[in-house]
């Protein structure tokens, strides 16, 4: 009996396959989705594991020196037999977006990771036996100038990065001058410690697992990305099982007529749906690696442009990821069409067979569903209040946008059925009570496109806020007109006299690493000048700030310190050992995850040995500062890379802001097109049941082509009431990013911006897709047989 009942159950496909068709495809789209993300945080976790060990994060602690150290120190400190390895990186000179990294592939210590970059002795050969060779990503390499050395592709290097030896790094570079020296964790015998070093600071290393932990949230909104399509993918696959079920109505209530027991037909059922979801949860594997293939050099490109952590570009198949994606796929099967069994397992032996007794049931879900719409909205409001932290934030979304999707049934009912009340003729009356009847048919097509919509909206206007008042920030930060990095002390001397000759002001950029409040961190020692005073981002201030910060009698910091530690005005804060100020003002410093704070330049210079100043921002008349850039480079040392203007500084950062959220994008897009193939599944297999309500309408008069119409008109409304629900559900998505998300994540809050264009322009996408969805199932009523319809009155009782 068992093997019969499989076979009649399994034939139900084979009459159906377009059905069959839209379940795996549907389960391997959120599948694929998910998996893809699961593939891109195990490889970049993957890159952070490789960089806690690299030259750049190495766990190693490193000699440093103001102006940099020459290459004969180093060569003196090895001959003198301590464990050092040079390291030098900066921005390819015309390519800033490349960075170019110097090792010496002979000194560098197993903990630096070298191996990863350099990998077997043929490559360490190569290196060694060919000067000036460059390893580079493959994708990499395709960017390097023409004129570029030879380079030799390493796919286990990080996009965005060259590696070479460190004469051939200096000699690119333009300078002589090493960034640190990285000390071998043996201590050699016999010889002083390398603290005392004449000229040189020993800095110890910090901890290997900062920047994993520093992306930990990047990483949570990719993963809730990734569960958001997972989900949305669902929605088509309950969506077809569930069809199935009720097509099979006659069929379950004959097999058990027959004398197939309850618990073996439950049996059969799920292990039909295990056979289907394992298939297509192997598809969503292959898919799911291409999707991660694609979308990580954007990731990479995010986490280098926000944390500057260097992630490869290629992808590597890990077995974990895959196995998990399989698992997911399954579960994603079982809760999909738990709903069915249940109500096959709680109906009595004859209701399948009522024809309104699925229905039924459906009106008594959507009851349930507006109740628990009402207490997930309720939880997310609470949690807003009262909840803390990120895990919180989190749930509070999940809360808000679950709590929605529930909602959007009941809310189309309710809105439709105002809508009957204005009368607008039988058709029309019509059209809104046939849209009521389908709402519960079509509600998990919508409920997923409410979801895409709202994710689109929110995560749009998040970035939007985001870009808006990074703009304004840069153009407040960025108010010097010329920026100088000087090699040297001594460029540095020429540079600044050359200047302040010309310029109304050269004001130096100068910090010290230090401790605030427990946190490692900068304190900056600013000069008085009306470029503070008249353009420096203040959230909070006292009405006299800047004379006392002049004075040296307060400080200012940036608003993460104030918001990690809960500091307000007038709170004190130890800025050197035995040097307290009370805050003076609060300011705001996007993109920065570190404590700073800034006091007055002379202050700051009699508590700190006398250092150079390397660092300047430079004010002139826009219109003088071109001349005076090219004086500079002709008439000091100062290399073309040491000197930038204001509208490249804004252009780099800028173009790294939008590389940050270039994922996103992708993301979005892919969560709409998964909701349109959720509305198309949903229209064809609701096509045939569509019959018996337009054959009616037919006899009447209406021709197939009208009725088509109708159809668009149907569709097209649901969707605009969707998006209708979807603005405010997105709005509320993004003010929980901004002054939620955001502060628990990064430290800081930003203003939230209305974009109306942009809302319009996610109405037209929306109906586009509703539209393009149902245009196959119109396509098809337009050109069906008119005995089709005749033939739902010979079957009328």
């Amino acid at each position: 009996m068992t093997r019969a009942g499989l076979a009649v159950l399994w034939s139900h496909w084979r009459r159906h396959p377009l059905q069959l068709a839209t379940l795996v495809l549907g389960l391997a789209l959120a599948t694929a989705l998910w998996s893809g993300v699961q593939a891109i945080n195990a490889e970049a976790r993957a890159s952070y594991s490789d960089a806690a060990g690299a030259l750049g994060q190495a766990p190693l602690d490193e000699l440093t020196a103001p102006d940099g150290i020459p290459l004969d120190t180093y060569a003196a400190l090895r001959r003198q037999g301590y464990l050092v390895t040079p390291r030098v990186s900066g921005p390819w000179p015309g390519a800033p977006e490349i960075t170019l990294r110097g090792i010496d592939p002979l000194t560098a210590p197993p903990e630096a990771g070298t191996q990863a970059y350099v990998g077997d002795g043929e490559v360490l050969a190569r290196m060694l036996s060919q000067p000036g060779l460059l390893l580079a990503a493959p994708e990499t390499r395709a960017r390097l100038p023409e004129d570029a050395p030879p380079s030799l592709a390493a796919p286990g290097l990080a996009s965005g990065v060259v590696l070479t030896d460190v004469v051939t790094a200096l000699r690119l570079l333009g300078t002589d001058r090493l960034d640190a020296l990285a000390v071998y964790p043996e201590k050699p015998r016999g010889l002083p410690p390398l603290s005392e070093a004449p000229d040189l600071t020993l800095r110890r290393a910090e901890d290997g697992s900062d920047l994993a932990e520093l992306t930990r949230s990047f990483h949570l909104n990719l993963t809730a990305f990734g569960l958001l399509s997972f989900a949305v993918g669902l929605f088509i696959v309950q969506s077809a099982i569930g069809l199935a079920f009720e097509q099979r109505r006659a069929t379950i209530r004959t097999l058990r007529a027959l004398g197939l027991s309850l618990g073996r037909t439950i049996a059969l059922l799920a292990s039909e749906l295990a056979v289907i979801a394992l298939g297509a949860g192997l598809l969503g594997v292959a898919l799911g690696y291409a999707v991660a293939a694609a979308l990580l050099p954007g990731v990479a490109g995010t986490l280098r442009g926000l944390y500057g952590a260097q992630v490869s570009g290629q992808l590597n198949f890990d077995p974990a990821w895959a196995a998990w994606a399989l698992v997911i796929a399954l579960v994603g099967a079982a809760v999909a069409g738990a709903q069915a069994l249940w109500q096959v397992a709680r109906m009595p032996l004859l209701a399948p067979a009522q024809p309104r007794a699925w229905a039924m049931a459906s009106a008594r879900v959507l009851r349930w569903q507006a109740l628990g719409a009402a207490a997930l909205l309720t939880l997310s409001a609470l949690l807003v209040i009262l909840g803390d932290g990120l895990i919180a934030a989190f749930a509070c979304l999940g809360a808000l946008l679950i709590g929605s999707a529930l909602a959007l049934p009941p809310f189309l009912t309710l809105v439709l059925k105002a809508v009957s009340r204005l009368r607008m003729g039988p058709v029309g009356d019509w059209l809104i009570a046939d849209g009521r009847q389908q709402v519960p048919a079509l509600s998990l097509a919508l409920m997923a496109l409410l979801l895409a919509l709202a994710a689109n909206i929110g995560v749009g206007t998040m970035v939007g806020s985001f870009r808006t008042t990074f703009t304004g920030w840069l153009d407040q930060r960025l108010a010097a007109e010329l920026y100088v990095t000087a090699p040297d002390a001594e460029t540095a001397a020429e540079v600044r006299a050359l200047a302040e000759a010309r310029a109304r002001a050269v004001l130096p950029i100068w910090s010290v690493e230090t401790t605030l409040r427990g946190q490692p961190g900068d304190v900056y020692g600013i000069v008085d000048d009306a470029t503070y005073r008249d353009n420096w981002p203040l959230l909070s201030a006292t009405g006299d700030v800047w004379d006392r910060l002049a004075a040296g009698d307060a400080a200012l910091v940036n608003e993460q310190l104030a918001r990690r530690e809960d500091l307000a005005l007038g709170d004190e804060i130890a800025i050197l050992d035995g040097w307290r100020l009370p805050i003076a003002g609060i300011y705001s410093d996007y993109g920065n995850p570190e404590a700073q704070a800034f006091v007055a330049a002379e202050a700051l210079a009699a508590r700190v040995p006398p250092e150079p100043r390397l660092r300047f921002a430079i004010r002139i008349d826009p219109e003088a500062a071109p001349a005076l850039a090219q004086e500079l480079l002709e008439k000091t040392a100062l290399p073309p890379a040491g000197l930038l203007n204001q509208a490249e500084v804004k252009r780099r950062s800028l173009q790294v802001f939008d590389r940050t959220f270039l994922v996103t994008g992708s993301l979005n897009v892919m969560t709409l097109g998964v909701a349109g193939f959720a509305m198309l599944t949903a229209l064809l297999t609701l096509a045939d049941r569509r019959l018996p309500q337009l054959a009616p309408v037919w006899a009447l008069g209406l021709t197939p082509r009208r009725l088509a119409t109708l159809e668009l008109t149907r569709t097209a409304l649901l969707a605009a009431l969707t998006w209708a629900l979807a603005v405010p559900v997105g709005l509320a998505l993004a003010w929980v990013l901004l002054a939620v998300v955001n502060v628990e994540a990064f430290g800081w809050r930003l203003p939230m911006r209305l974009f109306p264009g942009e809302l319009l322009r996610l109405f037209f996408w929306a109906e586009v897709a509703a539209l393009v969805a149902c245009a196959w199932p119109i396509l098809r009523l337009t050109r069906l047989p008119a005995e089709r319809l005749l033939r739902v009155f010979a079957n009328d009782r």
